[in-house]
């Protein structure tokens, strides 16, 4: 039997998997689609393939006393996560895990204006991405009280990292908000994830909620407009609040109109986290890739 059971293998389940198998243990993750098994396989990692957009497309698989990091994305569309629920059908007193690390986003706040946000601030969802994340969490807390398992929820904000930049929206001409008027929010480098993520298995409690950031506030405007600075790239036309309220993609709008400061107090004292990353000054150089 496998030590960890990876639900989702995209780049920070990936990543978590590999430093799994760096540490000499099994590993297994769920793949969407048969063509994305090969790199999870190079590196050691088994795989079972289950598409949990559809009930009848996730096989049987055994994930009794298993550890879980489950990191996939709900799908797009609707106020609840359907393939949280497909996963949950899968579950049992004789399918039973022994814990889950659910990797969840900061987005289920809502908008907290100049508020610090801890971990006791009540969620409020405003857009159906984030109602997708709160059923999510909610799903699995209900399956965490009905069968006995630890349940540890990490509300992650804007992950970068290598692979991760912004470089192709920046290159198309990309526009930002005006940095006085940009709403504050937090990131997080996927290295330090990675350690978040196997601390949060190792140390975390049943019931637990930790907001995942690093140790800087900052807007998305100050995000790409450092990129374009690393990259040597023109820096992006900013735009006031009521000319991107003209001209932005909706979906693109819908980000900005949110601002929230994370507090990530409890993660660095619980979990012992320090952070190697601690501002993009220090992430971004990390994480510069060949053009």
């Amino acid at each position: 039997m496998c030590d960890y059971t990876m639900i989702g293998c995209g780049d920070i389940g990936f990543r978590v998997a590999k430093e799994l198998i760096k540490q000499k243990k099994q590993v297994r993750a769920t793949i969407h689609f048969e063509e994305g098994a090969v790199v999870p396989q190079s590196v050691g990692i088994r795989t079972i393939i289950a598409n949990f957009d559809y009930q009848e497309d996730v096989p049987d698989f055994s994930v009794h006393g298993q550890n879980i990091f489950y990191s996939m994305a709900p799908q797009g569309g609707g106020s609840s996560d359907y393939r949280m629920l497909n996963f949950c059908r899968k579950l049992s007193v004789e399918n039973c895990p022994s814990r889950i690390v659910y990797l969840s986003t900061s987005g289920v706040y809502g908008d907290c204006g100049d508020d610090l946000v801890t971990e006791e601030t009540p969620v409020n969802p405003q857009t159906s991405r984030a109602k997708r994340r709160v059923s999510a969490e909610n799903q699995l807390r209900e399956q965490s009280e009905k069968l006995d398992f630890d349940l540890i929820i990490l509300r992650v904000t804007g992950i970068y990292g290598p692979g991760r930049l912004p470089i192709s929206q920046l290159k198309k001409g990309h526009e930002v908000l005006s940095p006085e008027e940009a709403p504050r929010t937090n990131r997080i480098h996927s290295v330090d994830l990675v350690q978040i993520c196997l601390a949060a298995m190792e140390k975390g409690e049943n019931g637990d909620i930790f907001n995942v950031c690093d140790n800087e506030e900052s807007s998305m405007s100050h995000y790409f407009m450092a990129v374009a600075k690393l990259y040597d790239l023109p820096q992006p036309k900013q735009l006031s609040w009521a000319e991107a309220e003209k001209v932005m993609n909706p979906l693109t709008f819908s980000f900005l109109q949110e601002s929230r400061r994370m507090s990530n107090r409890k993660m660095i004292e619980k979990l012992g986290i320090k952070l190697l990353y601690p501002t993009l000054e220090k992430g971004l150089p990390a994480s510069r890739a060949v053009l």
